[in-house]
C-alpha cells in the first residue's frame, strides 16, 4: 500500500482538484477519475494498459529504465502517461511507454494516465510527434516517424515541416536516411556513424564505392568532411573526350591521396600503366604546407 500512497502524493502535486486519496472502487469499464487537465486523469492498473505496436521508438536502454524504476519506487509517478481506450477496460499507450515500462519494473500496481479521445489518424500523429520531440531519439527513429507521418497522414514534406516547426529540407534530409542499406542504418542507430556521415554516404551513387567509404569510416574514424571528399571521387567526370577513366583501384588511390594531401589532387592514368599525379596549390603558403607533409 505504501506504493499507492507515494503515487497519490506525486500526482496530487500536479492536480489542484485531486482528492487527498483515491477512493477504492470496484473496477468497471470506466476507471475512477481523480483529476481533470487536458482530459480525464485516472488511475489505471498496469494490466489495463498495453503498448502501442506502432510505437516508432523501439530501443529502450535497460540501465536508464532501471534507474527510473528505482525512482518510481521511492517517489511514485509524477507525470501521467497518455492513453486511449481500445476496448472494455483496456487502454493503449499514446505517449509515456518508457514510464510504463519502468512502472512494470518497479512492480507498481497502478499508474496515472490521461485518457484521450481521438480518431486513428490523430492518435498516430500524437504518438509520432511525441516521440519526434524527444531529445534521445537517434536519426533513423526520427526518419521512420517522419516517413510514417508523410505516408499515413498524407502530408508533403513542407506540410509536415510546418506542423513540426521545421524546415522542409530538414524533413527531406532525415527521410533520405532510409535510402541507406540496412547495415549503414544500423550504424546510425548504434551511433557508430553520425547523421553527417550518413548524409555524405547517401550522396554516393556507386554502391561498391559507398560500401568502401563506409568501411573506411568504421576503420579509420573518418570525419564528415573526409567522407564528403571521398563522395566527390565518384561524381561524374566532366564531358571531355581526352579525360581518362580511372579504374576502381585507381579511384581508391586517388581518394587516399585526397585524404592525405587535399581534395584537388588528381590521379590521371594513361596507356600501358603510365599516368601522373597532379597536386595543384593556390599560394606559397599552401605549397609550404604540402612540402612539410612530405618532409621536404
Amino acid at each position: 500500500m505504501a506504493k499507492k500512497q507515494a503515487l497519490g502524493k506525486g500526482l496530487g502535486a500536479l492536480l489542484s482538484d485531486a482528492p487527498e486519496r483515491v477512493v477504492t472502487v470496484k473496477r468497471t469499464d470506466s476507471p475512477p477519475i481523480i483529476g481533470r487537465m487536458a482530459g480525464n486523469v485516472a488511475l489505471l492498473t498496469i494490466s489495463q494498459i498495453e503498448a502501442n505496436k506502432d510505437q516508432p521508438r523501439k530501443d529502450f536502454d535497460e540501465a536508464p529504465l532501471q534507474e527510473l524504476a528505482t525512482s518510481l519506487r521511492e517517489l511514485g509517478i509524477i507525470q501521467p502517461i497518455t492513453v486511449h481506450k481500445v476496448r472494455a477496460d483496456k487502454y493503449q499507450i499514446i505517449s509515456g511507454e518508457r514510464r510504463f515500462r519502468a512502472a512494470q519494473l518497479a512492480n507498481l500496481e497502478e499508474i496515472p494516465a490521461y485518457i484521450r479521445e481521438a480518431n486513428d489518424q490523430t492518435l498516430l500523429e500524437m504518438a509520432l510527434v511525441e516521440n519526434i520531440q524527444r531529445e534521445d531519439l537517434h536519426a533513423i527513429e526520427i526518419a521512420v516517424s517522419f516517413q510514417r507521418l508523410i505516408e499515413e497522414c498524407n502530408l508533403t514534406h513542407e506540410e509536415l515541416g510546418n506542423r513540426l516547426g521545421k524546415n522542409r529540407s530538414t524533413i527531406t534530409n532525415y527521410v533520405r536516411l532510409l535510402q541507406l542499406p540496412g547495415p549503414m542504418q544500423i550504424a546510425v542507430r548504434t551511433k557508430q556513424i553520425s547523421m553527417g556521415h550518413a548524409r555524405a554516404l547517401i550522396a554516393i551513387d556507386d554502391t561498391a564505392w559507398q560500401q568502401l567509404v563506409f568501411n573506411r569510416i568504421l576503420k579509420d574514424s573518418l570525419s564528415v568532411r573526409q567522407v564528403e571528399e571521398l563522395a566527390q571521387v565518384k561524381k561524374k567526370p566532366s564531358a571531355s573526350k581526352n579525360q581518362s577513366v580511372l579504374t576502381f583501384d585507381e579511384q581508391k588511390v586517388q581518394a587516399d591521396l585526397r585524404l592525405k594531401f587535399g581534395k584537388n589532387i588528381r590521379l590521371k592514368s594513361g596507356s600501358g600503366g603510365k599516368g601522373k599525379i597532379e597536386i595543384p596549390y593556390a599560394s606559397s603558403e599552401e605549397l609550404d604546407a604540402l612540402l612539410q607533409k612530405w618532409g621536404i
